[in-house]
């Protein structure tokens, strides 16, 4: 078993992913595709605890963490590449899924991510969210917005991330990377957030916000007068307040409203979609909290629709909506029209139409 060679072959590939399952070959994720080695035999059951072995290497804490709870996140150096390792368990047997992790950061226009999104990281204080779904490209952007901060201003920034994946070093700034889970840095997210508040930090960065006791830490955070950037595993910016509404109870949800009306600075939702070249391309959701937005989150009856109508109406204010961002892809010639329409419901087809048209009108205009 020559697991050298896979990894190999999907730095040479430019893959995303790797995935390690017995009974099939090595598989590499390419531009969403996912592709075979097709020269590389099946993985044997043998094979795949050699790849466990070579993965955990012999540390006490990741095997005991593993038996105990039937899955192990890790990060992991080949060479100089960094990857986020996944094990887990089908048929009592490990699986393992590879991340790839860039060596080098790719810049805001290089990624596709508005400038507005660049500009609100200079804030003092408050709570800002990097949103989307598996595989939407939140760490790179989290990263890119580490990046920049770390270049051009005089910060102390704290990490919580489960596996830390890109490596920074400090420049104008300082950076602490703490890895979160047993046996590592601090155990648990809510903890590295509570105990964040007594380490002098100005910006602190929460890898995943997944529970209520999470998301009141960073609240907590923020209205002490420091910066958090977090992220959520949400499709869209409206989701993003239902979901953080939805951690508390029905009794103490209006309270809740005017608090995040009042912390919440920004939230951008991403996607990774297939354009007219090979690789992919950013689709990004933008929600700039002003007083507009704040007075529909502090609704009695909070609106997942009226408050998408919002973001798409201020677009003056830096608000990007869905429709708005398919059209400058299409417009761009980034995306097909048929692209375009994958990712929108039906009912919006005619919203997305006159959209293009106005925006190639106004190209024209100027």
């Amino acid at each position: 078993m020559n697991i050298n060679k896979i990894l190999e072959m999907a730095i040479q590939k430019d893959a995303s992913d790797v995935h390690l399952v017995c009974g099939r070959k090595p598989t590499l994720r390419i531009a969403r595709d996912l592709i075979q080695i097709e020269e590389m035999e099946q993985l044997k059951e043998s094979d795949m605890y050699e790849i466990y072995d070579y993965f955990v290497r012999g540390n006490v804490e990741k095997d005991a963490t593993f038996q105990e709870e039937k899955r192990l996140d890790l990060s992991f150096v080949y060479e100089e590449t960094r990857l986020r390792v996944n094990i887990s368990i089908a048929d009592d047997i490990p699986i393992f899924t590879l991340r790839l992790i860039k060596n080098t950061l790719p810049n805001f226009s290089e990624l596709g991510i508005p400038d507005v999104v660049r500009r609100m990281i200079y804030q003092p204080q408050g709570v800002i969210l990097v949103t989307g779904k598996t595989n939407s490209g939140k760490t790179t952007t989290l990263n890119a917005l580490i990046n920049d901060v770390n270049k051009t201003t005089n910060k102390k920034i704290l990490t919580l991330e489960k596996p830390v994946e890109f490596k920074h070093t400090s420049d104008k700034s300082l950076i602490i990377q703490k890895e979160v889970g047993r046996g590592r840095d601090v155990l648990n997210f809510r903890d590295g957030v509570k105990n964040s508040l007594r380490e002098d930090c100005d910006i602190l960065v929460i890898g995943e916000i997944r529970d209520k006791e999470t998301m009141e830490a960073a609240i907590d955070m923020a209205e002490s007068g420091h910066l958090v950037i977090g992220t959520l595993h949400t499709k869209s910016c409206a989701e993003t307040i239902d979901r953080m509404i939805n951690f508390y109870e029905v009794r103490d949800q209006a309270s809740i409203k005017y608090l995040i009306s009042s912390i919440l600075k920004l939230v951008v939702s991403q996607r990774l979609i297939k354009g007219t070249g090979e690789g992919l391309v950013l689709l990004p959701e933008v929600m700039v909290v002003d007083n507009v937005i704040a007075g529909c989150i502090r609704k009695e009856k909070f609106s997942v629709s009226e408050l998408e109508d919002a973001i798409q109406s201020s677009a003056d204010k830096g608000n990007i909506s869905l429709i708005n961002a398919l059209a400058n892809l299409y417009v761009d010639n980034k995306i097909t029209l048929e692209q375009a329409k994958a990712q929108i419901e039906e009912k919006n087809y005619e919203v997305l139409n006159r959209t293009i048209m106005q925006l190639k009108m106004k190209r024209t205009e100027y």
